[in-house]
């Protein structure tokens, strides 16, 4: 089930599916901002609307009257596409995803711990879609592979504290196209790799 079409970002409608990937473009502009300009003239709209959109998002999470993250969510994307349960060790989750046309095998996904706190928001490969496999860190392209991915990939991955709350960097070890070994940390925005870092 796809979300209902919204007319495109601004002020003067309500907050929807268009807006809500501009705000997962903002954060990841800081890192590929090339990409991020050809995804704003796929979607036809401009840096303008793109901070714009942000503003608004920026402005429901510190609204008094936001409520939880799941509700938010649901008012912005829609009904889900899927709800499902996910075992993390002891802890049981509720594990609800979103489509997002600007990634059509990718899947937002919203894992909240009973009582509905969330624990977790980030993209994820889309059931049935077939991702990258990985073999030298040369194979990571931007915006090609999800955490879990590079996680598989080169395990055993070590979670390391990002650089803001929507950023995750792994550190790993992993060979390049040599041959030679070595520790990288990959940094990851909304869930989607971005580049390699120091």
């Amino acid at each position: 089930m796809k979300p209902a079409p919204d007319p495109g970002p601004g002020a003067s409608h309500t907050f929807g599916p268009m807006d809500f990937q501009l705000v997962l473009l903002r954060r990841m502009a800081d890192h590929q901002p090339g990409l991020v300009e050809d995804a704003l003239r796929e979607l036809g709209v401009g840096r303008a609307e793109m901070r714009e959109a942000n503003r608004r998002w920026q402005a429901m999470l510190r609204s008094p009257r936001r409520g939880g993250a799941g509700p938010r969510y649901r008012s912005v994307l829609g009904p889900p596409e899927s709800i499902s349960e996910r075992r993390v060790g002891d802890l049981v989750f509720e594990a609800t995803t979103w489509p997002v046309p600007l990634w059509p095998d990718l899947r937002f996904e919203v894992l909240s711990a009973p009582g509905g706190a969330v624990w977790n928001e980030w993209l994820i490969r889309a059931p049935g879609a077939r991702g990258p496999s990985p073999r030298t860190v040369e194979d990571l392209l931007p915006w090609s592979c999800t955490v879990d991915e590079v996680a598989r990939a080169f395990a055993p991955a070590r979670p390391m504290e990002g650089t803001a709350p929507t950023r995750w960097r792994p550190a790993f070890t992993a060979p390049d196209a040599s041959g030679q070994r070595g520790p990288y940390m990959a940094e990851f925005t909304w869930g989607l790799f971005q580049r390699l870092v120091p």
